[in-house]
Order: C-alpha cells, then sequence, then structure tokens
C-alpha cells in the first residue's frame, strides 16, 4: 500500500508543479508571488526526482541476477525491428 500512496504522491506532486509553472508562464505574479511560487517548485521538482530514484533503485534491485545486474534497454532505438 505505501507504493500505491508513493506514486498518488508522485502523481500529485508533478500536477502541482505543472500547475505552478502554467501559473508563472502567464507572467501576471507580482515578484513575491514569483519568488513563492518559483520556490515551491523547486521543492516538488525534489520530491519528485526523490520518488524516482527511488523507483529506479527498485528496479535495479528487481533485475539483479546472482548478484549480477542485467541491464536491459528501455528505448525503442535499440530494437533491431
Amino acid at each position: 500500500m505505501a507504493t500505491k500512496k508513493k506514486a498518488a504522491d508522485f502523481e500529485q506532486s508533478l500536477q502541482q508543479l505543472e500547475a505552478l509553472v502554467t501559473e508563472m508562464e502567464k507572467g501576471e505574479l507580482s515578484l513575491e508571488e514569483s519568488l513563492a511560487a518559483f520556490e515551491a517548485g523547486i521543492r516538488l521538482t525534489r520530491e519528485c526526482q526523490t520518488r524516482l530514484t527511488e523507483a529506479e533503485q527498485k528496479v535495479q534491485l528487481l533485475l539483479e541476477e546472482q548478484g549480477q545486474l542485467t541491464a536491459l534497454p528501455l528505448d525503442d532505438e535499440q530494437d533491431p525491428a
């Protein structure tokens, strides 16, 4: 259940970050509001990065076989098809 909460937290943080960016791009915020929004954006970015790093570490643990990490390509560019 903790994993679902973290995923929900990630999605919520990402949505909040996107809303902040949209609001800032409008250019209608005062300097103080812009600074507060920027500070909140940095905090949200760090939270999202932490969650992504945790997810990456979990994936690496799941892919580990007999003490050796098996690297698998994630993009289509490496597929010969």
